[in-house]
C-alpha cells in the first residue's frame, strides 16, 4: 500500500509537469508567483516565526512533563480550563497558521486533548490581539468586534465538536497517555520550566513584532527596543539551559527541535508553492485563479457566497495581520461585510500549508472534519452577520 502511494505521487507530478501549459502566460506568471510567495515565506517568516516555535515545540516535548500537559490538555482535566487557556492563546502568540504548527504538534503528542489541541490551534492565529484592533480600526468595529467574538467562539466549539466526533479513539489514546505520565519525573523545578519556556515564548512574540501605525505610545516604544529585547532574552535562554539543564537534555532538545522542522518544513515550503500558484501573493493577481474573479463570486451575502469566502480564505496563506488590507481591497472591490468576515475567520486559521502538516499529525479523516467545521462555521457566522449588519 505504502509502494503504490508512492507510486500514485510520482505518478502526479509526471503527469503534472508533462501537461501543464507553461507556454500560457497566466500559467508561466503563477509558475514564477509561487516562487516568489516561497521566497517571501522563507525570507519574512522561517529565522524569526518559525525557528523560535519550533525550539519552544523542541522544550515542550523534552522539559515539559507529561504529568503537566495532562493536568492542563488531557481528559482527565477540567474541561472549562482546558478550553479557556488553549482559546486564549492567540491573544499572546501573534502567530500566522503555519507558526502555530509546532507548538500543536508537540503539546498533542505530549498528551493534550484532541478538542483543547484543536482549539489551541485554531485561536493561535485567530485571536490575534493585534489583528483584532487593526480589523476594528480599519474596517470598522462591527468587524473588529464580530470577528473577535466569533473567533473565540468558533475555537471552543470546533474543539468541542471534534472531541465528540473522535471520543472513541481519543479515550484511547487518552489512556496509553495517563499510563505513562506517571512514569515521568521532573529533573527542574517547576519555576523554571517556566520561566525558561516564557524567554522563548517572548523570544517569539518580540522578534515578529510588527511595526505600529502610530509612531507614539507604548507599542512604537517597544518596537524600537523589539532587537534589544530579543537579544537580553536569548542570552538569558542560553544561560538558563546551561544553567537548570543537564547536557542530556539540552541536546534532547535540539535533537527534539530538528525532528519537528524535518516534520512540518517540507509541507510548509510545497503548500506554500501551491498557494501561490493558486491564488498569488497576498494584494497580487498574478496566481492561476484572477482575482477578480473572486471578487465577483463573494458582492452578495448568499450561502454561496459566504462560502467561497471562507474556502478561498482556508486555502490562501496570510502572514500576520495581511489578511487586513487584503479584505479592505475586497471590500474596496465590491465585497459584501458578510463574506469579509467569513474569510476573516477562516483565512488565518487555515492554509494549505498548514493543512498538509495537520494530516501528518492527525490523519485524512480528522484533519478533514476540522477543516470542514472551519469552512462551514465560518460560512455560517458571515450570512448572519451579512444579514444583521
Amino acid at each position: 500500500m505504502e509502494e503504490l502511494k508512492k507510486f500514485a505521487i510520482l505518478a502526479l507530478i509526471f503527469l503534472i509537469f508533462y501537461f501543464l501549459p507553461f507556454s500560457n502566460q497566466r500559467v508561466s506568471m503563477a509558475t514564477m508567483e509561487a516562487f516568489h510567495l516561497l521566497q517571501e515565506y522563507v525570507r519574512e517568516h522561517v529565522i524569526f516565526c518559525l525557528v523560535p516555535a519550533f525550539f519552544i515545540a523542541g522544550a515542550i516535548s523534552i522539559f515539559v512533563t507529561q504529568n503537566a500537559i495532562v493536568k492542563y490538555f488531557a481528559g482527565k482535566a477540567k474541561k472549562w480550563l482546558s478550553y479557556f487557556i488553549a482559546s486564549i492563546s492567540g491573544i499572546v502568540l501573534a502567530v500566522c497558521s503555519c507558526t502555530i504548527l509546532p507548538l500543536f504538534t508537540s503539546i498533542y503528542k505530549k498528551g493534550a486533548g484532541l478538542g483543547p489541541a484543536i482549539t489551541f490551534l485554531y485561536s493561535g492565529p485567530a485571536i490575534n490581539l493585534l489583528a483584532i484592533v487593526l480589523t476594528a480600526r480599519i474596517l470598522g468595529w462591527k468587524l473588529g468586534i464580530a470577528r473577535s467574538v466569533g473567533a473565540i467562539v468558533l475555537s471552543i466549539v470546533i474543539g468541542l465538536i471534534m472531541e465528540r466526533i473522535f471520543q472513541g479513539e481519543e479515550k484511547t489514546r487518552s489512556d496509553k497517555v495517563l499510563a505513562n505520565s506517571s512514569q515521568n519525573d521532573e529533573s527542574q523545578s517547576i519555576s523554571q520550566t517556566v520561566m525558561f519556556l516564557l524567554s522563548l515564548v517572548l523570544i517569539l512574540i518580540f522578534a515578529t513584532f510588527a511595526k505600529p501605525s502610530n509612531s507614539e505610545g507604548l507599542l512604537a516604544v517597544i518596537y524600537s527596543a523589539k532587537w534589544w529585547l530579543v537579544a537580553g532574552l536569548v542570552s538569558f535562554a542560553a544561560w538558563a539551559s546551561f544553567k537548570w539543564f543537564k547536557k542530556e537534555e539540552r541536546t534532547a532538545w535540539f535533537i527534539s527541535s530538528w525532528d519537528f522542522a524535518k516534520q512540518i518544513l517540507p509541507l510548509l515550503f510545497l503548500g506554500v508553492w501551491i498557494a501561490g500558484f493558486m491564488l498569488g501573493r497576498p494584494g497580487k493577481d498574478l496566481g492561476i485563479i484572477p482575482a477578480k474573479f473572486v471578487s465577483k463570486l463573494v458582492g452578495s451575502n448568499s450561502l454561496f457566497s459566504n462560502f467561497i469566502a471562507s474556502v478561498v480564505g482556508a486555502l490562501m496563506y496570510f502572514a500576520t495581520l495581511t489578511e487586513v488590507p487584503i479584505v479592505q481591497t475586497l471590500l474596496g472591490s465590491g465585497m459584501h461585510q458578510g463574506p469579509a468576515l467569513a474569510l476573516l475567520l477562516a483565512g488565518p486559521a487555515l492554509s494549505l500549508p498548514s493543512m498538509l502538516v495537520v494530516r501528518s499529525v492527525l490523519g485524512t479523516k480528522k484533519t478533514f472534519v476540522y477543516i470542514t467545521l472551519v469552512v462551514v462555521f465560518s460560512t455560517i457566522i458571515g450570512m448572519t452577520f451579512g444579514w444583521l449588519s
